[in-house]
């Protein structure tokens, strides 16, 4: 079976060894135990925290662990703000427009302008599943069981939610924005430059970075070419978001131009569509003795516990539709640490889930 849980202290080696696979330009898991323990840490005291009425500096890291092998497989995180406690900086791609009635001249320039937009929102973040299980929806689990969470608890996010989305950079580590624009600032590599930023070291961005606006016809065309683009493993994340109803609104990271995704919380389909239930313990209609996992045929479901401290989210499969109540097998009620008749929150796992 698979699980998303709450990262805990037994799971830094575990959390070390996927951060040791991800690779330049991911800067919210870096291969640093220092730093991850600091991480996990705090993801403990958050979900801990009781009575949270409104967001502030939780940082809510959660695992995919294969409960037949014990291995952690890969995270998945939300920030319930960014910026409060040291600044949040990126690039907004805008517009300046130079005109001549005199030459009869109309120019519409693109410009890439800084700025703390982002300071005060809930941001999804930490996506990484290991290549080994880029299969059997596991992506999709691991992606979307962050909704249920926010559904469950709306009082611990903000009203928008945003995704910053790692950008292009070769097999070396090599930006082409960065090698455009930031190196003339900065004299540093971009792998450096990410260390700084993992290590939460962003005074010198505002320090040396320009505060006025960067013409974008002056750069290079392979930096203009990157610009709200994504890097190739993360392709599939992007896809998983936008057809959650995230869209990019032409944000975009300084040093590699990622796109920024946003989307308010109650418009995200698997918030909205998700619903509590009733658990009842059995042996569902469609689901042979012994198939285990509860994976028959049919539609497939997000299903995850109410609880904070212990929350839990597995993906099963159904030939018929829930009702008022949903039936599920002791595998999987154990998975969600769930008693017969306690609420569980369902949701289809998307549109086009069969």
């Amino acid at each position: 079976m698979m699980v998303i849980r709450p990262i805990c202290q037994n799971d830094l080696k575990s959390l070390y060894r996927l951060a040791e696979k991800t690779g330049i330009g991911f800067t919210s898991l870096v291969s640093d135990e220092a730093i991850l323990q600091k991480k996990i840490d705090g993801a403990v005291r958050s979900f801990n925290k009781e009575n949270v009425t409104k967001p502030h500096n939780e940082d809510y890291l959660m695992v995919l662990e294969d409960t037949t092998t014990g291995d952690i497989v890969g995270t998945c995180g939300i920030l319930a703000t960014v910026g409060l406690d040291e600044p949040f900086y990126s690039y907004h791609l805008g517009t300046i427009t130079h005109a001549s009635r005199e030459l009869g001249v109309h120019n519409a320039i693109p410009t890439l302008i800084l700025n703390n937009d982002f300071t005060g929102f809930s941001e999804i973040c930490t996506l990484f599943l290991e290549e080994d299980y880029r299969h059997s929806k596991n992506g999709q689990l691991l992606s979307k069981a962050r909704f249920m969470f926010m559904a469950q608890f709306p009082e611990r996010f903000t009203e928008k939610v945003f995704a910053e989305m790692r950008g292009v950079s070769n097999e070396e580590g090599v930006s082409p924005l960065w090698e455009s624009l930031g190196r003339h600032f900065f004299s540093i590599d971009f792998k450096e430059a990410d260390e700084l930023t993992s290590q939460g070291n962003k005074q010198f961005i505002a320090e040396l970075m320009p505060n006025n606006p960067v013409y974008v016809n002056l750069l290079p065309q392979e930096a203009r070419d990157v610009l709200g683009q994504v890097h190739k493993n993360t392709a599939p994340a992007r896809r998983l978001l936008e057809q959650e109803g995230f869209r990019y609104e032409n944000y975009v990271d300084i040093f590699d131009g990622g796109p920024s995704l946003e989307a308010r919380v109650q418009d995200i389909r698997a918030v909205r569509d998700s619903r509590l239930c009733l658990a009842n313990i059995g042996q569902p209609k469609g689901i042979r003795e012994g198939k285990g996992e509860g994976m028959g045929e049919g539609n497939y479901y997000l299903v995850s516990n109410a609880k904070v401290k212990d929350f839990r989210c597995i993906l099963i499969q159904r030939s018929i539709p829930p009702g008022s109540a949903m039936t599920l097998t002791q595998e999987e009620a154990d998975s969600l640490c769930i008693i017969n008749k306690e609420p569980v929150r369902i949701v289809e796992l998307s549109p086009y889930s069969r």
